[in-house]
């Protein structure tokens, strides 16, 4: 795929590039790994600057959205990755393979520094969701620390870097510049910036930050940080589509076909049919969704593969609202039984999410009608399940990409590879005015392979 950057995607490669150290701080769906990929690209086989980059990330992100990210862009070609992800042996043999991008999760960091008895020869580290290392006290930062010296160039990632407060900043700018901005130590930092809170005679519990402590802060880290606050490299409000596509097993995969080829299927005991097309792929869209009503309206459970994902997203998110619609009860009582997540379904719980007091929010398309105000509360919005109606499509998108956001609003969208929701995708995405014309799309579909 061509590769078309927004200029607040040009500035931030441009802005890696220029700094050895740099702390890129933008939301969900901004395309953070395309950017820094590009930077990569141009200091290991342009510039040659770079000889190995090490990228650390979240298990999933590493394994499949940063190795998606490289075979994705054209402008990308040549360069060469390794996913170090696996049991001991596998690790190594990844590590060992000659390439510019080597790809690890996070847990293994102890490992990689301290246990693998390989070389820490990276010249270039990447950090993809910084506050991973928000704890100085953890194996992973200190190890980490073991080998900064030996590193040349620092990224870190992340969209929200100090959700539970300035005190997380420490540590994750301790890794990247080593201690030039906010001090070497902790205590240093925490008598400089802040005063003890909460106590009980001279145990203190908690800080808060001295008068201001956060503009003096920022101020220190300000030459090395960019973020969406204060570019103006986007006009606001923005909206940013993103998919997030998962795949799921071969056994999976044949119970998806078998439902799809035959319109009937017997899975772990329950059977499912559809009478005709228009109930076919509506227990396909459930099927993607990784559970699916069998004729006695009970539920059959095929995979956690969009359940993983969001539990990314949210990772991302640290802290930051998100909005989550579904479709089906089933994919309801899922999401509520993985996550912390309160519905959208009253006065006083909208109110709620609008006064900022609701980090995960679930909300049925129906439900989100004309006129339902929901940029306060947040600007990134999941599509865990997917719709056939373009109106309800667009409704939804609508209340948080309205007048009076202020941010940039991104919509996730979940697709499970090679099912019917590519189909929903590519018919949103052609915009069909009626959702029978959605639904006569699709028909001809179901008789083929979904691509």
């Amino acid at each position: 795929m061509k590769y078309n950057p927004h200029e607040y995607q040009v500035f931030a490669t441009e802005y890696i590039l220029q700094n050895p150290i740099s702390a890129i701080l933008l939301d969900m769906g901004l395309g953070k790994s395309v950017i820094t990929l590009t930077a990569v690209f141009d200091l290991t086989l342009d510039s040659f600057q770079i000889r190995k980059v090490l990228v650390i990330a979240p298990l999933r992100v590493a394994r499949d959205t940063w190795p998606a990210e490289i075979e994705k862009w054209d402008h990308l070609q040549g360069l060469k990755y390794s996913v170090a992800i696996g049991n001991e042996r596998e690790r190594k043999a990844a590590l060992l393979q000659k390439v510019q991008v080597y790809l690890i999760n996070r847990e293994n960091v102890e490992w990689l520094v301290q246990k693998s008895g390989l070389p820490f020869d990276y010249d270039m580290v990447v950090v993809d969701e910084l506050p991973s290392f928000k704890s100085h006290q953890s194996k992973r930062f200190k190890s980490l620390m073991k080998v900064r010296p030996l590193v040349k160039r620092m990224v870190g990632l992340t969209g929200t870097p100090s959700t539970n407060g300035l005190m997380d900043l420490w540590a994750e700018y301790r890794l990247l510049d080593m201690g030039h901005r906010l001090g070497r130590f902790i205590g240093q930092y925490r008598s400089a910036f802040f005063v003890p809170d909460k106590r009980n005679g001279q145990v203190v519990f908690s800080y808060k930050p001295k008068p201001g402590a956060d503009e003096a802060i920022y101020r220190l880290i300000s030459d090395i940080t960019i973020s969406m606050k204060n570019t103006d490299y986007l006009k606001l409000p923005e909206l940013v589509m993103n998919e997030v596509r998962v795949k799921m097993s071969p056994i999976e995969e044949k119970h998806y076909r078998t439902m799809k080829d035959e319109m009937v299927l017997s899975l772990k005991g329950r059977e499912i049919d559809a009478a005709n097309a228009a109930a076919l792929s509506g227990k396909l869209l459930q099927m993607a969704n990784g559970a699916v009503y069998d004729e006695s309206h009970g539920v059959a459970h095929l995979h956690d593969r969009k359940l993983e994902a969001l539990e990314d997203l949210v990772e991302a998110a640290n802290g930051k609202p998100i909005l989550i619609a579904y479709w089906f009860k089933h994919d309801l009582e899922r999401i509520l039984e993985r996550f912390p997540a309160e519905r959208l379904d009253s006065a006083h719980s909208i109110k709620r999410w609008n006064d900022g007091e609701i980090s995960v929010a679930v909300i049925h398309p129906a439900s989100a009608g004309h006129g339902l105000n929901l940029q306060a509360g947040g600007s990134a919005l999941v599509w865990f399940s997917l719709t056939w109606s373009l109106e309800l499509y667009q409704q939804t998108n609508a209340r948080l990409w309205r007048q009076g956001q202020k941010n940039t609003v991104v919509i996730h969208h979940i697709i499970a590879e090679g099912t019917i929701d590519e189909q929903v995708m590519k018919a949103l995405r052609q915009k069909d005015k009626t959702q029978t014309a959605l639904i006569d799309a699709v028909k001809a579909a179901l008789k083929e392979d979904c691509v």
